[in-house]
């Protein structure tokens, strides 16, 4: 069972929007999480987001079809998938450095929806690649253009504006 977000806070997590990013920054991990925090504000971008994302669920044992998201071992969130998977492609990282960033990084570490204390949950190596290999570079493309649009949008720019 795979699930997009959990919708319920546990205590000592920060909201995602809540989240204080350095804006004087100049590292692109900041920068990646400020684009990740505008997705999950803004709701009817997360929700098309999250549609994009339903489409790399992985392909059945029996080869008909997609995994249910409802049925099944518990499986990392999508919000979890999108940062993790946006963060290794930006950063042009391997599994083992994202796994470093999931772990010990305080602000993705917030961001992936854990607590600055008492939240001892580790990311295993294996766990990360099973499903950060679903997101591929053709499905962040994706997701960037659904962001362009909605800036543009933001912007209200219309073709002939352009």
């Amino acid at each position: 069972m795979r699930t997009v977000i959990q919708p319920q806070l546990k205590f000592g997590e920060t909201d995602i929007a809540a989240i204080v990013l350095d804006p004087k920054s100049r590292d692109d991990i900041p920068q990646l999480l400020r684009g990740l925090q505008y997705i999950y504000t803004e709701i009817d971008l997360r929700q098309r987001v999250f549609a994009l994302l339903e489409e790399m669920m992985p392909d059945r044992a029996d080869g008909k079809g997609k995994a249910s998201s409802q049925t099944g071992r518990p499986g990392m969130d999508q919000w979890k998938i999108l940062v993790l998977g946006v963060l290794r492609l930006s950063l042009n990282a391997d599994y083992d450095r994202i796994q470093e960033l999931a772990n010990q990084h305080k602000t993705v570490r917030q961001m992936l929806g854990h607590s600055d204390w008492l939240d001892e949950h580790r990311y295993e190596l294996q766990t990360i690649r099973d499903n950060i290999a679903l997101f591929t570079p053709e499905l962040l493309d994706r997701i960037n253009q659904e962001v362009v649009n909605a800036g543009h949008s933001l912007l209200k720019k219309t073709p002939k504006n352009r």
